[in-house]
């Protein structure tokens, strides 16, 4: 089991002292929560861009970009040059399929993993036919676009319900999991299926990072 840190709540002032502090905690990822305003409420291009361009020079913890954008395509080609782990893109930004395998592939041709996300209200079943063209499945649970949200309790049904499609159908796809992730809810997205558990402010908001992702990372 894996931790990435979205450092969607780390101080500008304080940034390069707590990526040092976050990468000697152990955090296996960055996780890169990028909003344009239009997909979701907030924007965060910039400051995103910024923390990307310093990760990039300082540290050598893969990066995880989120993208809850409408335009992808532009977003992608502005992402990939931080050479990411992975990028995910969302389901519902796209008109079709054709559309999201087209994301999908330019992402894997430039050496990059492609992920795919979906909000709280999206049926699992919606993507299952994308499932042998992605790595990873980033499940939405609380609602994109701000962090501090509670866990939504019936997103776990669904980490459960892919976890079962993965299994039967010997797909190769890492379940990762976003929104108001805590040590009093850990245990149930593990039990759940989960591979990858996202976890912001509590981490960010600790005394303690280490002691903090340690903990997150026992419950597996």
């Amino acid at each position: 089991m894996e931790v990435a840190t979205s450092i969607l709540s780390v101080k500008k002032e304080k940034c390069i002292q707590t990526f040092y502090n976050l990468e000697t905690a152990g955090t296996d990822y960055f996780h890169i929560d990028v909003m344009d305003g239009k997909f979701v409420k907030n924007d965060t291009t910039e400051l995103m861009t910024e923390y990307s361009e310093y990760l990039n020079s300082i540290t050598n913890v893969p990066l995880d970009v989120h993208l809850m954008v409408e335009d992808v395509m532009s977003y992608i080609k502005s992402f990939i040059i931080f050479e990411p782990r992975n990028i995910t893109v969302h389901y519902e930004a796209a008109k079709d399929e054709g559309e999201l395998l087209s994301w999908i592939t330019y992402i894997k041709e430039h050496n990059c993993k492609a992920g795919i996300s979906i909000k709280p209200n999206t049926e699992i079943e919606k993507i299952y036919n994308i499932l042998p063209y992605v790595h990873t499945v980033l499940i939405m649970t609380v609602e994109p676009g701000k962090g501090g949200q509670e866990l939504i309790p019936e997103t776990i049904d669904k980490i459960k319900k892919l976890k079962e499609y993965i299994s039967k159908n010997n797909l190769e796809v890492d379940i990762e999991a976003d929104g108001g992730i805590n040590l009093d809810n850990v245990e149930k997205i593990r039990e759940a299926g989960c591979d990858i558990i996202v976890a912001g402010t509590s981490i960010i908001d600790s005394s303690n990072y280490k002691e903090t992702i340690e903990k997150l990372k026992s419950c597996f």
